[in-house]
C-alpha cells in the first residue's frame, strides 16, 4: 500500500493496523464541484434539534428495501444509511470517523493485536436504538450472526469471510478474531455495508424468513433520523417507456433518542422515490423544489444549464466507481432442468473464445462514451482505479477496430453473405445487450452499437428502469444478477479505500446462481483460479508493496482476459440545494452519511 517495506512480523504487525487509517493519503479520492455556484457560509451556525423544517431528498431510483444487510443495490444502501450506522467509516482524506465505535483501533492503543489477527472495538455508552433500547456489543455479535447465516443470503456476507469469530467482551467492548493475519480489518463493520442491526428487532427474522422482518420496512436505527409510521408509502404510478413504475415517498423524523442533543437539524426529511435523472437534476438544481438528488448521471451540459441561475448545484464525488461492460461467461439461452439461464454448467456458445471477447474490448470508444460525462467521467481501461497507489500501470485494449477485425477472421467469424454481419457455421455474430433507461446509458449503447457494428457484431439494446434492473433478483429475471443477456452495462463501486472488499467481487465463489439466491456479485460468471489464489494471497499479505503488486496483478488479469471491459471512471454525482450546508461527501461511505450535520442557511445565490 502506502509505506515502506518491513523486516520483521512486529513491525510487519504494525502495518496492519495502519492499512486502511493512516497510510491511504495518496488516495485519488476528492470532492469537486461541477457548475457549481458556490453555497455561501451562514453568518451563524444554526443549531438545536429539529429546528431547521423539512429537507427533501430525491431519489430518482427509486429504495425496494431499508435493509442494508438484505438491500440489492447502492439505491437501497443509500436510504438506509439515514436510519443506521456502523462502528466507523472514512472520510474523502481517508481517515477513520467513528460513528458508534468510542475510539479508533491501533497498535498502540492495544486494540489492534501484534500477531494481525484480532480486533478490539470500543463502543460508545451513550447510544440508544431509536425506539430507547440501548445499544451493545451484542448488537454487533448479532449482526455478524444475521449477516453470515446462510439461510438469510445477505448481500454483505462476503466482506465478513475472514472472520473467524466475533466477542462481545462486555457490553461496550467487541473483539473480531479472523482466521488468518488480516491487513484489511477495517472492513467488517465499518461504512455503509457495515451498519449495526439492533438484535431485539431481528433476532425473530435471522433464518430463511428475513425477508419477511418488518424493519426491513420500517427500520430502528442509531442514526439521527428515524422512519414515521407510514414506512414506504405508495404515491403516484409512472409509465417509463413499456415499464409501470410505483413511486414511494418516505418520511423521516428526528431520533428522540440521538445522542447529540442539538443533532439533527432538521425536524422532518422527505425522500420521493421513483421517477427520472432529468426530472430530479431539473426539480433540485432548477426548480428548488427538492433539496438533494441522488446519482445524477446525465448530460454535463444539462447539468450546466439547470445549474445555471437555477437553486442548485452539482457535487462531483470521484472514488472507485467504473462503468463498465459486463461479458456473460455462461449460456444465457440455454436452460438446467430446473429452467435456470446463464448457468454455471454451460459456457457461452460465443464467448468461450477469448479472441470474440478481445475483438469487443479493441472494439470500443472509451473516450466517446467518457466525452459523455464531461467532467464527471474519465475514459479507464482499469477496474480498480482508486486509490492511485493500485492503479496498474499497464494498458489494454485499446481502440483499434482493425485488430478487432483480424481477431474476429481468426476466430472464424466472417462476413459471406455481404450483409455486414459475420456470421460462423451459418448463425449470425448477433448478440444482446442489457442498461437503464437513462439517456446518458442510451448514448452509451448507441455508442458500443455502432462500433460493435462497424467490425461486423449486429447488437440489440433492451433497456430497463433502475429499480427493475437492479431489483430483487429472486422475483426478476431481468436483474443483474440473473444476467439474461450477453452484455449488461453498468458501474460497479468499492466501499472502502481498501481494495480487497472490491475485488472480491470477481472471485468464483462470488457467482450469483439460483442455487445460492442469486448472491454474489460476479456478474459475469467469470471464474480463474490464478485470480482467485491470488486473492486468497492479497488476503493475508502484510507487506505494503507486495500486496500492492498483488491487486495490480488481479486488475490484469481481469482486463486481458476480458473478464468485463472497463469504460470510464466515473464520480458520484449529486445535486443540492444553494441553501444546504455541511455535507461533507465522500467516496466510502453514502452521500448522506453525515446527514446529522447538515442544516439550512437563508443563502440562496
Amino acid at each position: 500500500m502506502r509505506y515502506p517495506r518491513w523486516s520483521n512480523l512486529a513491525t510487519l504487525v504494525l502495518l496492519a493496523a495502519a492499512v486502511l487509517l493512516a497510510a491511504c493519503s495518496s488516495s485519488t479520492a476528492s470532492i469537486e464541484q461541477v457548475s457549481a455556484t458556490p453555497t455561501a457560509a451562514p453568518t451563524e451556525v444554526p443549531s438545536g434539534r429539529g429546528a431547521g423544517g423539512t429537507l427533501r431528498l430525491l431519489h430518482w431510483q427509486a429504495p425496494d428495501i431499508l435493509n442494508p444487510h438484505l438491500a440489492p443495490a447502492n439505491k437501497d444502501l443509500e436510504v438506509s444509511r439515514i436510519v443506521y450506522e456502523p462502528l466507523a467509516s472514512f472520510d474523502a482524506d481517508n481517515n477513520m470517523v467513528l460513528f458508534l465505535a468510542a475510539e479508533e483501533p491501533t497498535l498502540d492503543n492495544g486494540l489492534v493485536a501484534p500477531d494481525g489477527k484480532s480486533v478490539t472495538w470500543k463502543l460508545k455508552r451513550d447510544v440508544k436504538w431509536s425506539d430507547g433500547e440501548p445499544f451493545t456489543a451484542d448488537d454487533v455479535l448479532f449482526t455478524y450472526q444475521y449477516i453470515t447465516n446462510k439461510a438469510v443470503n445477505s448481500p454483505s456476507q462476503p466482506l465478513y469471510e475472514a472472520i473467524d469469530t466475533v466477542e462481545a467482551i462486555d457490553s461496550f467492548t467487541v473483539k473480531i478474531n479472523f482466521r488468518e493475519v488480516n491487513p484489511a480489518w477495517a472492513i467488517p463493520f465499518v461504512g455503509i455495508q457495515g451498519v449495526i442491526l439492533p438484535r431485539h428487532i431481528f433476532e425473530n427474522y435471522n433464518g430463511a424468513n428475513a425477508r419477511q422482518a418488518p424493519a426491513n420496512f420500517m427500520p430502528v436505527g442509531t442514526g439521527p433520523y428515524m422512519i414515521t409510521p407510514d414506512g414506504i408509502k405508495p404515491q403516484e404510478v409512472l409509465f417509463l417507456g413499456t415499464d409501470l413504475i410505483q413511486t414511494v415517498k418516505i418520511v423521516f423524523v428526528p431520533n428522540p433518542y440521538f445522542r447529540e442533543a442539538d443533532k439533527p437539524y432538521f425536524s422532518r426529511v422527505e425522500l420521493k422515490g421513483g421517477g427520472t435523472v432529468n426530472e430530479a437534476a431539473r426539480s433540485v438544481l432548477k426548480a428548488g423544489e427538492d433539496d438533494f438528488g441522488f446519482n445524477l448521471q446525465i448530460e454535463p451540459e444539462v447539468l450546466d444549464e439547470l445549474a445555471t441561475g437555477g437553486k442548485g448545484h452539482v457535487v462531483a464525488n470521484f472514488g472507485a466507481r467504473v462503468e463498465q461492460i459486463v461479458i456473460n461467461q455462461t449460456d444465457p439461452r440455454r436452460e438446467t432442468p430446473d429452467g435456470e439461464l446463464s448457468s454455471v454448467k454451460f459456457s457461452h456458445p460465443i464467448f468461450s473464445d477469448k479472441r470474440v471477447r478481445q475483438a469487443i474490448a479493441y472494439a470500443i470508444e472509451r473516450q466517446a462514451i467518457a466525452a459523455l460525462y464531461g467532467s464527471t467521467g474519465q475514459a479507464t481501461s482499469n477496474n480498480l482505479v482508486a486509490p492511485t497507489n493500485y492503479v496498474s500501470p499497464h494498458q489494454f485494449y485499446e481502440y483499434n477496430p482493425d485488430m478487432a477485425k483480424q481477431l474476429l477472421d481468426e476466430a472464424g467469424w466472417v462476413d459471406t453473405n455481404g450483409d455486414s454481419i459475420r456470421e460462423k457455421d451459418g448463425q449470425p455474430l448477433h448478440l444482446n445487450s442489457h442498461a437503464t433507461v437513462s439517456s446518458l446509458q442510451k448514448q452509451s449503447q448507441q455508442i458500443i452499437q455502432r462500433n460493435l457494428r462497424a467490425i461486423g457484431i449486429d447488437l440489440e439494446v433492451n433497456l430497463f428502469d433502475a429499480s427493475t434492473y437492479f431489483g430483487d433478483a429472486a422475483t426478476n429475471p431481468a436483474s443483474v444478477f440473473q444476467f439474461q443477456a450477453d452484455l449488461e452495462s453498468l458501474d460497479i463501486s468499492s466501499e472502502s479505500p481498501d481494495p480487497g472488499s472490491y475485488m472480491r467481487f470477481w472471485i468464483c465463489d462470488q457467482i450469483p446462481q439460483k442455487a445460492n439466491g442469486w448472491s454474489g456479485i460476479n456478474l459475469g460468471r467469470w471464474c480463474n483460479r490464478q485470480y482467485d489464489e491470488l486473492f486468497r494471497q492479497a488476503s493475508t499479505e502484510i507487506d505494503p508493496d507486495k500486496r500492492r503488486e498483488l491487486f495490480i496483478q488481479m486488475n490484469d488479469l481481469q482486463v486481458e482476459d476480458v473478464a468485463m471491459i472497463p469504460l470510464v471512471h466515473l464520480a458520484r454525482v449529486s445535486g443540492v440545494s444553494n441553501t444546504i450546508d455541511g455535507l461533507n461527501p465522500t467516496p466510502w461511505d453514502g452521500d448522506v452519511w453525515n446527514i446529522k450535520d447538515w442544516t439550512r442557511s437563508t443563502n440562496d445565490n
